[in-house]
Parts: structure tokens; C-alpha cells; sequence
């Protein structure tokens, strides 16, 4: 695994473990909820060379940062200008498995080294700017659209629809391309399988062994409904156990639940890990329209009560979340103390 003298090197090189120790670090919010604003097309999915490709487009969030940079680093540079200290890449599915979807494999390598390469340039612009709030930027490798733990097929348990090494090879594909293109930080996210997890962990790693340089990693699972399990059927403390491994800087749970039905895990998390923890809820729960409807101030409401009870290092907003939640998150967290590793890093 990630020798721990090469990660403290990183660490000091970016300071962001001392920053985490000094305060609670801000993350971005929802990067489909600022795209779904400009309303596009077919054909703002498809650029010169995707003008014949056969299959439809519309929806492929991650080939913006190809097709429309300027939207994707707009949207870069409004979180930060909200007060985000981090922001994620626009390569949630910048996988090939996930890509497959819309038959564009051989673009992965392009979609994840731009999208880092967009979010580089903003958090340098913006670092220039303010050197005492240094920003950066995340490299996001989402849980791909197929589980290792469960069937698809309801007729044959024992079916599934990837492999181990088949997850391996594709995040492997990612983080390589992520960290060419700039990134600081590995954020493994939305986890809704262990295992999924424990291919991305191990595909990072051997990366890092090839390269001879660590970076840092965060995991962040979700928890998809009120059993309190994520959907392979961990409870919250046996993926933070199954986690343990690895030489995390930070694990915490995103999506799926808004933040007042996030709390009680929360709260397990934070009893029980030797890491930094992170939290960035969903605003509230979908409406009938599959819209969010909880206000920044509402949603700065509740999270407060995760800094009351010191619960959280990095805070953060997931689905339906804006740069306004983000500034009135940002805003309230500077006024409390960051969660204390009991262990120390």
C-alpha cells in the first residue's frame, strides 16, 4: 500500500493536511445541477470530430470539459468564488465502463486529462488571486454504472456485470490521465459497493508505485436509504472498516440523503474513523419533478449541526446544490472548529 513517508511528503509539498487541522475545508457542490442551468443540446455534446457519431449525446455531463470548457470552467470558478477551497473534476463518469454508455471509450483519456486540466487553471487564477487561501482541485472517479456485489439479473445471482480487473483497468486509466492533467487529490466517490472501492483503491495505488509520487486520497460512500446501509448492505461502520486499509486523508458519505437524514451516520463516521471526515449531502430529498428544493439557507442550517457536534473536516454539497449553498455553507463553517483526529495524522 501508499507508503506513508512518500504521502507526508505530498501533504507538505500541498499544506493541505495542515489546513485541514486549522479549519473546516470547503468542497464544491453539484456540478450536473449548474450544468442542467444552461440548458443544452445535442448538439452542445458534440464537437467537430463528434459530428457523425451515431449514438445520442445529451447527458454525457464529462464530455463538456471537451465540447463546452468555458461552461465547465465557469462553473469551476463560481464555486470557488463562493468559497470552495476544493473543487472536483467534471469526470464523474470518466471511466470506460461508464462511458460505454454512450459508445466513447476512446475518449476517455482526453475527458479526464481536460477536465483536470480546466480545474487547474481556475484554481491556479484563483490561488494568484488570494495566496492565503491556496485552492485545489480533486480528481473525481465516480463508482462506474455496474456493482461487483449484487446481480443485475434477478433470475442469475451469480451474474455480474464487471469484473475486479476489468474496474481495475478503468480506474487505473482515470487516475493516471487526472493526475497528468493537474490533480492534487483522488476522490473516490459516491460509493455504493465496497468492493467497486476496493478496485478503484487498488488501481490508485498501483499507480502511484509506478509513478514513484503519492497523492492524497478521499473515499466518500452513500448510504441510499433510511436502513442505513449503503446498497451492497454495509452499515456505515463496516465501510468505514472495510476502508481502513488504506492511508486515506479523509472518508465521509455524500448524496443519496439530505443532510438531516445523513446526520446519525454521520455521527458513526466520525466516532470511528482515524481520518479526516468529509460530508457533502444532497440539498435535501428530490421533489416529484426530480428537483431540489431546499434553500442555502435551509441546508446551511443543518450542516451547522455537524460543525456543532465536530463531526466533519471537509464540507460540501452533492445533488441540487449551488455556489449560493456552497457561500452560505462556507460562510457558517468559519465560524467553528474542525473535527479532532483523536490518533493525529
Amino acid at each position: 500500500m501508499v507508503n506513508r513517508l512518500w504521502t507526508m511528503d505530498i501533504i507538505k509539498k500541498m499544506n493541505i493536511y495542515d489546513i485541514l487541522k486549522q479549519r473546516i475545508v470547503i468542497l464544491d457542490g453539484a456540478m450536473g445541477t449548474m450544468i442542467q442551468r444552461h440548458k443544452l443540446e445535442e448538439v452542445d455534446f458534440r464537437n467537430e470530430a463528434l459530428a457523425n457519431h451515431t449514438y445520442p449525446l445529451k447527458g454525457n455531463n464529462d464530455l463538456l470539459s471537451i465540447t463546452r470548457p468555458e461552461i465547465i470552467k465557469g462553473i469551476h470558478r463560481l464555486y470557488f468564488e463562493a468559497g470552495a477551497d476544493i473543487v472536483e473534476t467534471n469526470t464523474f463518469s470518466g471511466t470506460t465502463i461508464a462511458q460505454a454508455d454512450y459508445h466513447l471509450e476512446h475518449l476517455v483519456d482526453d475527458i479526464n486529462f481536460y477536465s483536470a486540466k480546466i480545474a487547474r487553471e481556475v484554481a491556479d487564477e484563483m490561488t494568484a488571486k488570494e495566496p492565503h487561501k491556496p485552492r485545489f482541485v480533486a480528481g473525481a472517479m465516480g463508482p462506474t454504472n455496474r456493482t461487483l456485489s449484487i446481480s443485475p439479473d434477478v433470475n442469475d445471482p451469480g451474474y455480474r456485470a464487471t469484473t475486479f480487473d476489468e474496474l481495475v483497468k478503468a480506474y487505473k486509466q482515470q487516475a493516471i490521465k487526472l493526475i497528468e492533467g493537474g490533480v492534487d487529490i483522488l476522490l473516490i466517490e459516491t460509493i455504493f459497493d465496497t468492493l467497486n472501492a476496493k478496485a478503484a483503491l487498488y488501481a490508485v495505488d498501483e499507480v502511484f508505485e509506478e509513478i514513484g509520487k503519492h497523492y492524497p486520497v478521499m473515499i466518500s460512500g452513500t448510504i441510499t436509504d433510511a436502513s442505513g446501509r449503503t446498497l451492497s448492505g454495509q452499515t456505515t461502520e463496516a465501510f468505514l472498516i472495510s476502508m481502513q486499509h488504506a492511508p486515506l486523508m479523509s472518508i465521509g458519505l455524500n448524496c443519496a440523503l439530505g443532510a438531516s437524514a445523513l446526520r446519525p451516520y454521520l455521527q458513526v463516521m466520525a466516532t470511528h474513523s482515524p481520518f479526516f471526515v468529509s460530508a457533502y449531502p444532497n440539498a435535501g430529498l428530490p421533489n416529484e419533478f426530480g428537483q431540489y428544493d431546499e434553500s442555502p439557507a435551509a441546508m446551511a442550517k443543518q450542516v451547522e449541526e455537524f460543525c456543532k457536534e465536530g463531526l466533519v473536516n471537509i464540507l460540501g454539497g452533492c445533488c441540487g446544490t449551488t455556489p449560493d449553498h456552497i457561500k452560505a455553507i462556507a460562510d457558517m463553517a468559519a465560524g467553528y472548529e474542525p473535527r479532532v483526529i483523536a490518533s493525529g495524522l
